[in-house]
């Protein structure tokens, strides 16, 4: 490792980090053009010329009993991320996401004085507040991509930077209602509904059928509704393909990724609570937000959770903005209600009022801003 060529360790557990990842590498090419970049991350970060030594969907679990069932295979990955790093030190760690799996690495690998980021905030703020000892003692810099996370961190003396959400630049020039229709060749005169039943495994097995049928419901009452799924990837598709060829679902297209085009040709998104929430937010959608997690995950989480909103939309403006039907009240006839009002609303004038206000509150130049506080941390 040279000045000259710095090597940049990243290691991404997920779809959404895919796409932090290759925009913090963007930022960081424009300083260190002729830096090295590698760990973990997905198609996006590799199309920027990013090495990936595992595939991240091995490291994409959910919960508790999911990550148990696999937990021989993610400690030897994150044993294996440790050695390395630690026998061939990098400029800079920087895990993204994924606290559970990346946190630990931050730590072992800061012990022994390498320099350590962590860019997106764990939901500290929201439940488990005691993991912030941990996280303080693991990174020299959290890179948050929502206002009121920072604050947190400064009010705990961690040092923090707000970055913004590089989504919210992405999504400003997605193409509109018709234009998006045009291009997926979906009816331009039809409603048209945007189920995401999540980007995980688990996450698809929990609520795709609920959704499937929720679907079914509304269709009854909606003439001419069609729905659009978009796979975030070829497991998803696969296992999304499986699940309504069960059904009855010919007013449904599956197609694989191009979720932001999907939410663009639609009146509505009926969504697992994630990442898809603010996208859908982005794009100026009415939505239903949904989440169920297994009964022994909810029974071990639910007690700690200190903030009384789910969703990111909700959360940021601190107001019941969408609807948020979680775990017992994630149920057909509540869910198709909500679809069925998220579709047939009038007067969205407040709804979409407040989603550019918080669009322009995170509209920054994410990548750029992680890449220059990177760069102060290393001199």
């Amino acid at each position: 490792m040279t000045a000259q060529a710095p090597v940049f360790a990243i290691v991404a557990g997920e779809a959404s980090g895919d796409v932090l990842g290759a925009d913090l590498i963007r930022g960081l090419k424009r300083i260190f053009p002729n830096a090295c970049f590698e760990g973990i991350g997905g198609e996006k970060m590799k199309a920027e010329g990013f090495k990936s030594l595992h595939d991240m969907e091995r490291l994409s679990v959910m919960g508790f009993i999911e990550p148990l069932k696999r937990l021989p295979e993610l400690l030897n990955i994150r044993r294996s991320i440790i050695t390395r790093y630690k026998t061939s030190p990098p400029s800079v760690f920087i895990g993204i996401d994924s606290p559970d799996f990346t946190t630990n690495i931050e730590l072992k690998l800061k012990q022994t004085g390498i320099r350590t980021v962590h860019y997106v905030s764990p939901s500290v703020w929201a439940w488990r507040q005691g993991r912030i000892k941990k996280i303080k003692r693991a990174v020299d810099l959290m890179l948050t991509l929502l206002p009121f996370e920072a604050a947190f961190y400064r009010e705990h003396k961690v040092p923090v930077r707000f970055v913004g959400h590089p989504l919210a630049t992405e999504l400003d020039s997605q193409p509109d209602v018709s234009e998006a229709r045009e291009v997926l060749g979906l009816s331009s005169n039809q409603p048209l509904l945007c189920v995401m039943p999540g980007s995980r495994s688990g996450e698809v097995a929990l609520l795709a059928k609920l959704f499937i049928a929720v679907v079914g419901d509304v269709t009854s009452k909606i003439k001419n509704l069609h729905v659009v799924v978009p796979a975030a990837n070829e497991a998803r598709y696969r296992q999304l393909q499986e699940i309504l060829s069960a059904q009855n679902g010919s007013n449904i297209t599956l197609i694989l990724r191009d979720s932001h085009l999907a939410m663009a040709a639609s009146d509505a998104v009926l969504l697992a609570s994630g990442t898809t929430a603010l996208e859908a937010m982005l794009l100026k959608k009415p939505m239903v937000v949904s989440y169920k997690l297994g009964i022994i995950t909810h029974t071990l989480v639910s007690p700690f959770i200190k903030t009384p909103y789910v969703s990111i939309p909700n959360l940021l403006a601190n107001e019941m903005l969408v609807p948020e039907l979680i775990q017992e009240d994630a149920t057909l006839e509540k869910l198709s209600h909500a679809v069925q009002g998220a579709l047939s609303a009038n007067d969205r004038r407040h709804l979409l009022e407040r989603f550019d206000q918080i669009q322009s509150s995170l509209k920054l130049n994410s990548g750029d801003l992680a890449a220059q506080a990177i760069l102060e941390l290393l001199e």
